[in-house]
């Protein structure tokens, strides 16, 4: 675990690193904060990573950051077949890890092509995405 102060002095907490199971297998996260869940989606060729100043000023501000290793970039499983990185897919493993996080919604945003990703999540499932 990191621990990560926020510009303003704010505590948000630790940076926390763990998978879950989704229909990718597992995908690979980093959660820091409470309260409302905000999921963020990386960007290619990227990884949670790219979310590093965000979640601790989203955490600092009353919000569970949660960034995610999207399907077959960083800690998160690598299917072989193509047919797996189908946005049908990518949009479930989003949906799996709200619910593995033991939530039912959560506020999406993407980067790049994880922009792509938030909002078609938002368009097919908005039980689940704001």
């Amino acid at each position: 675990m990191e621990t990560n102060t926020h510009p303003t002095g704010a505590q948000p907490g630790p940076l926390v690193h763990r998978t879950v199971a989704t229909p990718a297998g597992r995908t690979h996260l980093v959660e820091q904060g409470a309260g409302p869940l905000v999921l963020l989606v990386h960007g290619f060729p990227e990884s949670w990573y790219s979310w590093r100043h965000q979640l601790p000023a989203l955490a600092a501000a009353g919000y569970r950051a949660v960034a995610i290793d999207v399907r077959g970039y960083g800690r998160s499983s690598r299917p072989a077949d193509p047919a797996a990185y189908r946005m049908t897919e990518l949009v479930a493993d989003c949906v799996a890890v709200v619910h593995a996080l033991g939530e039912r919604e959560a506020v999406v945003v993407g980067h790049d092509w994880g922009s792509r990703i938030a909002a078609d999540a938002a368009l097919t499932r908005p039980d689940v995405f704001r």
